[in-house]
């Protein structure tokens, strides 16, 4: 298993970051590595919905199959991976004082063999965290434009 964690500090309150991400299809506008989010479930919000994630990393491509484990408005979002890679992931949001969020993003995946297992996973995390700050800082952009 590896373990991938990357943050961001953003200029809003926790309610109002919680507001942009909420709405689970809005994350490819901001998450550089999905290259679609597609709704598999009755529902759109809330522990119990399922979607798929067409995915792509430089020459890899693959599709998520994700449910939402955890729904905390304000507060946490995690979901559980199930595809050629499996695991783990959670958002959560921290008051950092007047009108500002650490969100931070947690992951805990597991690679297959042809992707080098363990080893693959070692150098996944590395590409992966590049991307995820990356995205973050995409989320961030949206946030300060959302407060504008």
């Amino acid at each position: 298993m590896t373990r991938i964690d990357v943050s961001v500090v953003l200029d809003a309150t926790p309610i109002r970051v919680w507001e942009l991400v909420e709405d689970i299809e809005s994350h490819k506008d901001w998450m550089d590595d999905a290259t679609d989010i597609i709704i598999t479930s009755e529902q759109s919000q809330g522990v119990g919905t399922t979607f798929t994630v067409p995915t792509k990393v430089g020459p890899i491509r693959l599709t998520d199959k994700m449910t939402i484990t955890e729904w905390e408005p304000g507060d946490a979002m995690g979901v559980r991976h199930v595809g050629l890679v499996t695991g783990t992931g959670r958002f959560t949001l921290v008051s950092e004082g007047h009108n500002q969020t650490t969100f931070s993003w947690g992951e805990d995946l597991t690679f297959p063999w042809w992707l080098g297992g363990p080893i693959g996973g070692f150098i996944g995390a590395k590409i992966l965290r590049r991307i995820w700050h990356k995205n973050l800082a995409s989320l961030a952009k949206i946030v300060q434009q959302a407060g504008s």
